[in-house]
């Protein structure tokens, strides 16, 4: 049985006097942060935590967010990261869906307040964890931490929930997942079998820490004793600066983050020579992005996770040697890799049939990454893990080596004509082109095919592209069918989620706002 706070205790005891924390000025050992989460535990439960209580976060990244992780479940709770972008009334619904018995915010989320509680009745208690002036009537971290009591560690693990994270909410209403101990723990020591080197990190939390893609570090950098950095939210050129000022050595983004890393003015002015592995995830991306990123990191390895909540994250690994264009390994690139230690995947058809290497179908997975289900969702629980499989949601094949190739999500594909079109393959030929910053490819109704291909492009910073010189560089590349029937151009950042990805539903809604049903 497998318990996440084992991995806290490990690091308080082979490095005890090592740097656990650097959050602004605040630096705490890892036997200071240790205690910190034990009367920090004490004073949860003197607010009536108990066992599987519910303690939400509503808070930027902080080490306070990563303290409240801990002692929420060293105290037997479960903790329930919220999604800082969502509305008011869409946290809401999350409080009284997840029963929440506590809230923590912070001097960034707490104004939304007053909107969220006129929606829930939810948590029973609130806790202001900032550093400004909390409103009257709200507990305050310090003064809870300070009157505290240590707890004994509540020792629960193995299937035991211990997190539940709520699936964006972008394609339909948010549903909790439920990660157990083993979950955690397992996803933990499979990443860190591929990449971990032997020497200590320094860790910075700059993706959104609600995202599984960030808090599965929580556990791992923990269990070795590493150090965990926080900035606040991402900001492309805060994040080169504090690379350069901790010596970070790793760190997790989303392909969207790393584009806007190269995008930045004078990018290769910073210093970053310390970052040794960056692991990134969360959606697709483009072969010309990644070449980008390599070149303005040369010390750098990427490492390409995929995943999903529902698999804690991780299904599939692609190692740093397989980002070439060049000799025997020329061609995986653009795989999400093969399966990590002690997971399964295959590709499915619409009956469930295994298919052969090279057969396109839905991702399936299985091994102890694997969620319990969704919280209060037995239907749905039952339908997504049918025949003891995880059912994805994405369209892939496996090639006769193992490597898994993401085609796209169910929801993004695009039927025309009878024919399917995925979008990331046009997208990666857009990136191609030199002045692409960013772009999405959708699905929009067209009267005799039902939909067609139209892409949206951002342009780098004073280039200019024009409709036509997309379309003209598509044809280069990909069959007449898939190209774009038409190309927005615009000037403003895409929509994106608080996890960092471009929110297509957004693009796609006002397209499809006058419609009956939505093809795609």
């Amino acid at each position: 049985m497998m318990y996440i706070t084992q991995g806290l205790r490990r690091a308080i005891q082979v490095n005890g006097q090592g740097v656990a924390t650097i959050d602004g000025e605040r630096r705490q050992t890892w036997r200071e942060f240790g205690d910190h989460v034990a009367r920090l535990a004490g004073a949860l439960q003197s607010l009536g935590l108990g066992r599987d209580g519910r303690v939400a976060m509503l808070a930027l990244n902080s080490d306070r967010h990563l303290a409240y992780y801990f002692a929420t479940i060293w105290a037997g709770g479960i903790f329930v990261p919220l999604n800082t972008r969502l509305a008011p009334r869409e946290l809401a619904n999350i409080l009284t869906d997840a029963g929440a018995h506590i809230l923590v915010v912070d001097d960034t989320l707490q104004s939304n307040l007053p909107h969220i509680l006129e929606h829930t009745q939810a948590p029973k208690q609130i806790i202001f964890a900032g550093e400004g002036q909390p409103a009257a009537d709200l507990l305050q971290h310090k003064e809870l931490l300070s009157a505290a009591q240590p707890l004994p560690d509540a020792n629960h693990g193995g299937d035991d929930i211990a997190i539940i994270i709520y699936t964006g909410g972008t394609t339909g209403v948010p549903k909790g997942v439920m990660l157990t101990h083993n979950n955690a723990v397992s996803n933990a020591l499979s990443s860190l079998s591929i990449m971990y080197e032997g020497e200590p990190w320094t860790y910075l939390h700059t993706a959104p820490m609600f995202h599984i893609a960030d808090c599965q570090w929580n556990t791992g950098i923990t269990m070795h004793g590493g150090t965990h950095v926080f900035a606040q939210k991402f900001v492309p050129e805060e994040m080169l600066a504090l690379i350069g000022q901790h010596q970070i050595t790793h760190t997790a983004l989303v392909p969207t983050m790393i584009n806007m890393l190269c995008n930045v003015p004078d990018a290769q002015s910073y210093d970053v020579s310390s970052l040794r592995k960056i692991n990134f995830g969360g959606s697709s991306i483009a072969p010309a992005v990644i070449r980008r990123a390599r070149a303005l990191f040369p010390n750098c390895q990427f490492i390409q996770g995929y995943g999903q909540t529902e698999t804690s994250p991780n299904i599939s690994m692609l190692l740093d040697k397989y980002n070439t264009d060049e000799g025997p390994y020329a061609g995986k690139i653009e795989s999400a890799g093969q399966p990590v230690f002690a997971m399964e995947a295959k590709i499915f058809d619409v009956d469930d049939q295994e298919l052969p290497p090279g057969a396109v179908g839905e991702i399936v997975a299985r091994g102890p990454h694997v969620m319990a289900g969704y919280w209060n969702r037995p239907e749905e629980t039952a339908y997504a893990l049918r025949g003891g499989w995880m059912h994805t949601g994405d369209v892939g094949y496996l090639d006769k080596d193992g490597f898994l190739f993401i085609v796209d999500r169910l929801k993004d594909m695009i039927i025309s004509g009878g024919e399917n079109i995925y979008s990331t393959e046009v997208e990666y030929v857009i990136y191609q082109h030199t002045a692409v910053a960013e772009c999405a490819v959708i699905g929009i109704p067209h009267k005799k095919w039902g939909e067609s291909v139209h892409a949206i492009v951002v342009p780098k910073r004073d280039a200019v592209l024009t409709e036509e010189e997309i379309m003209n560089h598509c044809r280069q590349y990909i069959a007449g069918y898939k190209c774009p029937r038409s190309v927005e151009i615009r000037y403003d950042p895409m929509p994106m989620s608080g996890a960092g990805k471009i929110l297509k539903k957004v693009l796609r809604a006002p397209y499809w706002a006058e419609q009956d049903r939505q093809i795609s």
